[in-house]
């Protein structure tokens, strides 16, 4: 280890350091110790015997120590690592996210400690954590120990995006309890642990104010469930992947990724009994600043897991192969700029974005029994399409082994080497942050989250573990295609209504007989890249009768939806001559079987949807008017 990385390591533990010392700040509730910036009380060092004014001063005093080593590591890297430029953009990102960190501070104080503002003040911080890593794990593999596309080469794509999801819950989880910090009365809604005032669900209160904490301090709990089982299976998954490549050249990383994530999984189960005694000790100060510090390390150690399994791929990959051949298949041809934009956008399938927010932005209205806010509609739809295009690139990289086996899919960008499958992964990541920051912090965190859980759903449940593996993975994976109505209810309500929940059922019900209808024509297809759809390991017959079963159900729901949303006549004429044409067509593909049969009901099943969502919005939209 040399200077420069020593710098680097020192940096990020100072950094983490200051989230420590500002999580004291916050549990000892001496944020506004000092109420002016940047002196305190109008002096530079704070009167004796105020504590809460020193606690403060130390906070931003360790903050412009942190300043000054962060400003280091540029003109370090600037000098001595100009031949890795990633580290370096990373170095120069992490010296503006510290300045832009210090304008945060200096607003959060002259707001009396907002909660928005003090949320984005935690959230930089946990950026700023990650900038940092990187730079010290990047500054582990010197240039020319990497390579690029390594990383799908050596097929460790999988673990590298497993880990990154699981970092990116636990950043959401961070939000969601910044949110209860940042809600006056929040933290205590309940006084006991693990129920709610002694119940499983807690009841909503009638005063909309505590009914609003009790909600705060509820779905941080909800989420927190969820993410410790994302992370114990993150800590599954790496573990079989050090006992896989034992007495192997990637035997020591794999071991160092165990390392971080099997720390990670244990601080959580701590981080859970201390979320315990928050409550149970009336917010300590020990436990609240505990709490936020433990949650800081979680998120830095699984960051750090993620980025060790993608450049240790890379390196494996480089080791093995030097020099890899020019116009290898991994190599993308220069293209002119319009088709390489062309390729990208390809990567997202629009066709599929249009059919999720044909879902959503009806859901918006029904939520808001009219037209939601114009800004609240467009923050919302632009999340969405980010974050379908995300899980549909990465969907594209995973998949660009079996698209190239296949007709339909073998024109992709990646099959045709348009775009390198490094690029396709990095793409799809930066689209994926980029969603959740819009709907996170201009919509509302449920949506965020639920966005999250689509995502990682699509890649990692359906793609990753049920694709290749079940004749039911598009039963099971079409969760994550069914969630966007409830997203947006979320994003107007900001939680989940039962009427939400009776749309995804719809939706979910819709998915299988729509996609088995496409699949019976491209069963040969499927079958050449061993894929097991059920027309491929169950035959004609049982694939349509499993379509007609799904129809009938699908519209049973649509139906009982009319009862539960309170809609009126418009929506039920509608739900029942639409759902009365799609029964017509599924039984006649049962009886026939037909591929022209089954390519009717495909195309009638875009219909079908885009129509009784849009007849849901007239019915919302006309009964007002009656």
């Amino acid at each position: 280890m040399d200077r420069s990385q020593k710098l680097f390591i020192s940096t990020l533990a100072a950094t983490f350091i200051l989230v420590v010392i500002g999580a004291v700040t916050r549990g000892t509730g001496s944020g506004l110790g000092c109420p002016d910036w940047p002196l305190c009380h109008g002096r530079l060092l704070p009167a004796l015997g105020d504590d809460s004014a020193w606690i403060e001063w130390t906070h931003r005093t360790w903050a412009a120590l942190v300043g000054l080593l962060v400003v280091a590591v540029a003109l370090v890297a600037i000098r001595s690592y100009r031949s890795q430029p990633p580290l370096v953009i990373a170095s120069v990102g992490a010296v503006l996210l510290t300045g832009f960190q210090a304008w945060l501070g200096k607003i959060t104080v002259e707001t009396g400690n907002a909660g928005a503002w003090v949320t984005a003040h935690l959230a930089t911080a946990m950026v700023l954590l990650a900038l940092l890593t990187f730079v010290v794990v990047r500054s582990r593999y010197p240039r020319g120990a990497t390579a690029r596309g390594a990383a799908v080469a050596a097929g460790s794509g999988r673990l590298t995006l497993a880990l990154t999801f699981t970092a990116a819950v636990v950043y959401a989880l961070i939000l969601f309890g910044a949110n209860v910090t940042s809600t006056p009365g929040a933290a205590l809604a309940f006084s006991d642990w693990p129920l709610f005032d002694g119940q499983l669900v807690p009841a909503a209160d009638a005063d909309p104010a505590i009914a609003g904490q009790q909600l705060a301090h509820w779905l941080h709990r909800l989420v927190a469930g969820v993410v410790a089982v994302i992370v114990g299976w993150a800590a599954v998954v790496v573990r079989r992947a050090a006992r896989d490549r034992r007495g192997t050249p990637q035997e020591r990383a794999s071991q160092a990724m165990l390392g971080l994530v099997g720390t990670a999984a244990a601080l959580y189960a701590v981080q859970v009994v201390v979320g315990a005694l928050q409550i149970f000790t009336s917010l300590a100060a020990w436990a609240v600043a505990l709490h936020l510090a433990l949650g800081a390390l979680i998120w830095t150690l699984l960051a750090g897991a993620a980025m060790v399994a993608f450049f240790e791929a890379r390196a494996s990959v480089t080791a093995a192969h030097p020099a890899p051949p020019a116009g290898g298949r991994e190599a993308a041809p220069p293209s002119p700029v319009r088709e390489r934009i062309g390729a990208y956008v390809a990567l997202t399938k629009p066709r599929i974005i249009e059919l999720l927010l044909v879902t959503t932005l009806p859901a918006m209205v029904l939520a808001a029994r009219g037209i939601p806010p114009v800004d609240l509609m467009i923050w919302t739809l632009l999340g969405g399409t980010l974050a379908a295009g995300s899980a549909n690139a990465i969907n594209c990289y995973l998949d660009r082994d079996i698209d190239q086996l296949m007709k339909r899919t073998r024109k992709r960008p990646l099959p045709a080497h348009r775009i390198q499958p490094e690029d396709a992964l990095i793409f799809g990541l930066a689209l994926g942050v980029v969603a959740f920051a819009i709907l996170a912090f201009l919509v509302n965190l449920v949506a965020a989250f639920l966005t999250l859980s689509a995502i990682g759903f699509y890649v990692v449940v359906y793609t990753m573990l049920l694709k290749r593996n079940t004749p039911q993975n598009i039963v099971l994976g079409g969760a994550a295609g069914a969630l966007p109505p409830v997203i947006g209810w979320a994003a107007v309500t900001g939680d989940i209504g039962l009427p939400a929940l009776v749309l995804f059922a719809v939706v979910f019900y819709w998915t299988p007989p729509h996609f088995w209808a496409l699949s019976l024509n491209l069963a040969r297809d499927y079958a050449a890249a061993g894929v097991p759809m059920l027309p491929v390991t169950h035959g004609v017959p049982e694939t349509t009768r499993h379509i007609a079963l799904y129809a009938v159900l699908m519209v049973m729901l649509s139906l009982i939806f009319f009862a539960v949303a309170r809609l009126g006549l418009i929506y039920l004429a509608g739900a029942l001559l639409l759902g009365g044409f799609f029964l017509v067509h599924a039984f006649a593909m049962w009886r026939d079987g037909t591929d022209r049969r089954a390519m009717r009901l495909y195309r009638y099943s875009i219909t079908y949807l885009s129509a009784l969502f849009a007849v849901m919005v007239v019915d919302v939209l006309v009964l007002p008017l009656a």
